[in-house]
């Protein structure tokens, strides 16, 4: 028999741009990216954070995804319910993969870089990396709001231990496993 398949219907925002990777691309996305949260009535919890997730994952790929004559994808995805914003940058650069030193290692104080990703670590409530075919990568974040039984990520404190060299870094989410989005395909992908 033919019957319909029902179809549920979760009210999403989206929005995506390709950018260059420069200094300038990097502040634009940050820009571009409060101008569609502020949009859509993204709690400011949420907001504040993932501005400076933004600016450092736009900055990392204008920096270290650079690849001459391609540019970075910034993306946002806003869902309801629950409250889930999920923010991807994709550079060209699949050959160079995030690293974050161990958390039991203190930074140089006289280091002019190095904790980017470590805010990132701090400030998202899971983020990995996933590849993007041909070459590149996808740096995604995911940041929630608090929910009955959750905790806001600055008093939830604890965090998964990270190694250099994982290809995922997370916060732990209440079922103990990375939140991961599902039906993510990257098939019909095109080279940035």
């Amino acid at each position: 028999m033919n019957h319909p398949t029902p179809q549920v219907d979760v009210p999403t925002s989206a929005f995506t741009q390709l950018l260059s990777s420069t200094p300038r691309g990097a502040r634009l996305a940050r820009l571009l990216a409060m101008n569609e949260l502020r949009t859509w009535n993204v709690p400011e919890n949420i907001t504040e954070r993932a501005e400076l997730v933004v600016a450092e994952l736009a900055n990392n790929a204008a920096v270290h995804g650079k690849v001459p004559g391609r540019g970075f994808r910034l993306t946002l995805t806003w869902a309801l319910p629950p409250e889930t914003l999920h923010i991807e940058v994709t550079d060209a650069r699949g050959d160079h993969l995030p690293d974050i030193p161990p958390q039991d290692t203190t930074p140089d104080p006289f280091g002019i870089g190095g904790r980017g990703l470590t805010l990132v670590t701090a400030l998202a409530d899971h983020w990995d990396t996933v590849p993007y075919p041909p070459t590149g990568k996808t740096i995604r974040a995911l940041f929630h709001t608090p929910g009955p039984g959750l905790a806001a990520p600055a008093a939830a404190g604890a965090t998964l231990p990270c190694r250099a060299g994982d290809a995922s870094r997370h916060r732990s989410d209440p079922g103990g496993s990375p939140v991961d989005r599902p039906g993510l395909s990257r098939q019909s992908a095109v080279p940035l």
